[in-house]
């Protein structure tokens, strides 16, 4: 279970963004995909990197699936959310996502974490807002 702050309160956004971090925190692929809409957008982190080099994200099922398999899905990963902002239908949760490599390798980072959802609480878009120069090693 993700670590979570005292004042996590039903929102939904709120709500998908905690089904997102419990169904990567047991490594379900399904469930996770699962939470998004048919158009959605991960960005993750914003803008170019090695995930992204043109820096559009992963747009789509396909695209957010690939990236789960690619990124996610061959790590052990675990989530710190020390604190949470909510407004209209998003969330801002700040805090540190800790994923340990196949080769034992633990990487933290530190950010603020986004989540929009539509009216009917799908994910429509998922941005992280983290720095590659910024990423913690070890531990």
């Amino acid at each position: 279970m993700p670590q979570l702050p005292d004042d996590f309160a039903p929102h939904p956004a709120r709500d998908a963004s905690l089904a997102s971090m419990q169904a990567v925190e047991a490594g379900d692929k399904a469930a996770w995909l699962a939470l998004f809409a048919d158009d959605a957008v991960v960005e993750d982190p914003i803008g170019p990197s090695p995930f992204s080099p043109d820096g559009s994200g992963q747009r789509g099922r396909a695209a957010i699936e690939a990236f789960y398999d690619s990124v996610i899905g061959p790590n052990e990963v675990r989530f710190r959310i020390d604190s949470s902002w909510a407004g209209g239908d998003e969330v801002a949760n700040v805090g540190t996502i800790s994923t340990r490599m196949p080769d034992g390798t633990v990487v933290h980072t530190d950010g603020v974490f986004t989540y929009k959802v539509d009216g009917d609480g799908k994910v429509v878009a998922l941005r992280a807002y983290w720095e590659m120069d910024r990423l913690r090693v070890g531990g």
